[in-house]
């Protein structure tokens, strides 16, 4: 599989406008990770891998973000700056312990071997400070959707390592203790379906169908909800697990 830094040098630009188009449209996906990570005033909250800068609005006044994105491919429609290195997702570019909570969404299914880049997450989160990974589950509709629909329509493919019953031994060996998981669902929401086509096309630069036959499949595969507000809800979901660093005895 080609790895995070291969995909989104080649894609970020596209991920990135679809982003700045439809700029609420994942709310609740950045909400309900929060409710894990819970920041607060003071607290230094690291965003891995960072994107456009997308999780720093969601953040509480006075929290500390840093972001760390290897593709500079993210920031070219973005005021939001993350950091344009063009480096490796990791080594991280922090000191030990440096973070009170590390975040990272819908990035790592990108990662084939998750075991160094959980023990550089633990290498620069404080004792006492926390880990949440909110990403695609095995076996899921979404995964199914991304590797089905979007490797086949997009420009260069889908082979998703998701999370998996492994997924806690693997963070537990890196030196994590875990907290707890849910199959977090949620809706992307949009003004109708035709918006909703066009942001999955910017996403995940989808350019070898059109938007009618991506509608009829994200309602066939995932499901689409008429909400309450005249607008629609495209349905999404992510395994979302909390990890603890362990205090120093």
């Amino acid at each position: 599989m080609k790895s995070y830094d291969e995909l989104f040098q080649f894609r970020g630009s596209s991920y990135d406008t679809a982003m700045q188009a439809f700029p609420g449209a994942r709310d609740q996906e950045f909400f309900q990770v929060l409710r894990y990570a819970m920041p607060e005033a003071g607290m230094v909250v690291a965003d891995v891998p960072a994107g456009g800068g997308y999780l720093k609005q969601y953040l509480p006044e006075g929290a500390v973000w840093r972001p760390h994105e290897p593709c500079s491919s993210f920031t070219n429609h973005k005021n939001v700056q993350a950091e344009k290195t063009d480096t490796p997702l990791y080594p991280l570019p922090w000191e030990h312990c440096e973070v009170d909570v590390l975040v990272s969404i819908a990035g790592i299914h990108h990662v084939d071997d998750k075991l160094p880049l959980f023990r550089e997450f633990f290498r620069v989160v404080r004792p006492g400070g926390k880990l949440v990974i909110s990403d695609v589950s095995e076996d899921s509709p979404v995964a199914e959707f991304l590797d089905e629909y979007v490797g086949k329509y997009n420009s260069t493919g889908h082979d998703g390592v998701f999370l998996n019953a492994e997924t806690v031994g693997k963070l537990e060996e890196a030196g994590w203790v875990y907290d707890s998981s849910a199959m977090e669902k949620f809706f992307w929401v949009f003004d109708d379906r035709h918006s909703m086509a066009l942001f999955c096309h910017g996403l995940f630069d989808i350019c070898k169908t059109e938007p009618e036959h991506t509608i009829a499949e994200i309602e066939s595969r995932l499901g689409v909800v008429e909400l309450s507000d005249g607008r629609v809800g495209m349905k999404w979901e992510l395994m979302t697990v909390s990890s603890v660093k362990p205090e120093v005895r």
